[in-house]
């Protein structure tokens, strides 16, 4: 029974870290690694055959096109509109007040895991935070996706609409969640290149979105060191 159970949270970790990679920029290096994510993904059996075979056609799209136009797909998808960011917080705190503290309520969370986030990440970006997801015990993997799936689910629905092959990832974490991904209603969908637009010089200071749209956004989560051990 405990071999049982240690085998399923393997697979869970597994399943998530894959999903994790697959939202990442998709640059030479993750295209590189497809073959591998696929053989993680399909014998854990933590994702559906019917999810399955959507995330397969994610990835032979990923495989199949031409690395510049992969590339810029994913900045068009994620980049490019409030409504399919990666950051969780934008579609639940948009630009107010409240995201900071959010924010360092969350980052604080990863650190009584033992777990720190490398300079320039942030803690609401969804690789980031399946990494954390990862390495938690099955049930309680399952259950912090469930208290973020009214995210996962809008995120889903903009994808959808989209008609992004990406949905297929959203999809098999509301699976995971113990959820059924439904359409939801959107607010009408800003650009994120106009919010985030810089004010004149000596004007108010922007606090709008992240640092630099468009680029790559590696996962950056690592396991604290303690007592003295050299990094």
């Amino acid at each position: 029974m405990k071999a049982s159970k240690t085998m399923k949270e393997t697979s869970l970790r597994n399943t998530l870290r894959a999903i994790a990679r697959l939202l990442s920029y998709p640059d030479a290096s993750l295209r590189g690694m497809l073959p591998a994510l696929r053989a993680v993904l399909h014998p854990d059996g933590v994702i559906s055959s019917k999810g399955m075979a959507a995330v397969d056609r994610l990835l032979d799209v990923l495989n199949a096109g031409d690395g510049l136009e992969v590339e810029a797909a994913y900045v068009e998808c994620f980049d490019r509109g409030r409504s399919t960011s990666l950051h969780l917080f934008e579609h639940v705190h948009g630009d107010s007040r409240d995201r900071g503290p959010a924010m360092v309520d969350l980052a604080k969370t990863y650190g009584q895991a033992g777990l720190n986030l490398v300079e320039d990440e942030l803690p609401d970006y969804l690789p980031v935070v399946l990494e954390y997801a990862s390495t938690q015990p099955e049930l309680e993997a399952r259950a912090f996706l469930g208290e973020i799936a009214h995210i996962l689910n809008a995120l889903h629905t903009a994808l959808q609409t989209r008609r992004s092959p990406y949905a297929a990832l959203l999809a098999a974490l509301l699976e995971i969640a113990g959820e059924r991904p439904h359409t939801v209603a959107l607010a009408p969908d800003e650009a994120l290149d106009a919010s985030w637009a810089e004010p004149a010089a000596f004007d108010h200071c922007s606090m709008q979105g992240q640092a630099k749209p468009g680029q790559p956004q590696p996962v950056h989560i690592v396991r604290k060191i303690t007592h003295g051990a050299a990094r």
